[in-house]
């Protein structure tokens, strides 16, 4: 995909729904803030993108991603933006419930292959929730926006590991199988961690 702004993306840093092992997207069952493990993450990735010379900073409006970008916005002394389209993936009923009792909704017993598993993940949608696409869309529909608006600006986005995933995956152009294989080996935006996007 070739954009005319330079994208920069930012996973929030370590906090207490990654301790819980707990999945909390819209609207947030109970405050999941950043733990001081995620708050040094964040200060140590500052000087990254300080380097970067961010003009305009956009972060999804939930808890953890919103202390990732104030942390950030106050070292560049830019005002961020809150933006619904950077939310967690929304897993409607399963919301604040924990990771492993979510992943039964899309391989009741277990057995599916990592192929079969993430195109459910694309295709079935739980009650009140989104899928991969819907999410993916909306990721791809933030930045059409943005590229409307601007133009050779240095753009970073604070939001969530497998919408950031699904943003990569438009915009390197990467295969399906090629994303899995990228989920499988563990080689997703880790927390507090800093990215080129184009």
């Amino acid at each position: 995909m070739k954009l005319k702004n330079n994208y920069f993306v930012l996973r929030h840093g370590y906090s207490l729904a990654n301790l819980e092992e707990t999945v909390s997207c819209w609207p947030e069952k109970k405050e999941y803030p950043l733990t001081e493990k995620g708050i040094k993450q964040v200060l140590q990735t500052v000087n990254k993108i300080k380097k970067k010379k961010i003009d305009l900073i956009f972060y999804s409006d939930l808890l953890r991603t919103k202390q990732t970008a104030l942390i950030v916005a106050q070292a560049l002394k830019i005002k961020p933006k809150k933006n619904k389209k950077l939310r967690e993936i929304n897993v409607g009923v399963f919301n604040g419930k924990k990771v492993i009792q979510t992943g039964r909704f899309w391989d009741k017993k277990g057995k599916l292959s990592p192929l079969e598993y993430y195109q459910k993940r694309y295709c079935l949608i739980p009650e009140k929730g989104e899928n991969y696409f819907q999410t993916e869309k909306r990721m791809i529909s933030f930045i059409k926006e943005q590229e409307k608006k601007y133009n050779k600006k240095n753009i970073l986005i604070v939001s969530h590991q497998r919408p950031i995933t699904l943003l990569e995956k438009k915009v390197k152009n990467y295969s399906f199988e090629k994303m899995v294989k990228i989920i499988v080996e563990k080689k997703e935006i880790k927390t507090g961690e800093f990215r080129k996007l184009n």
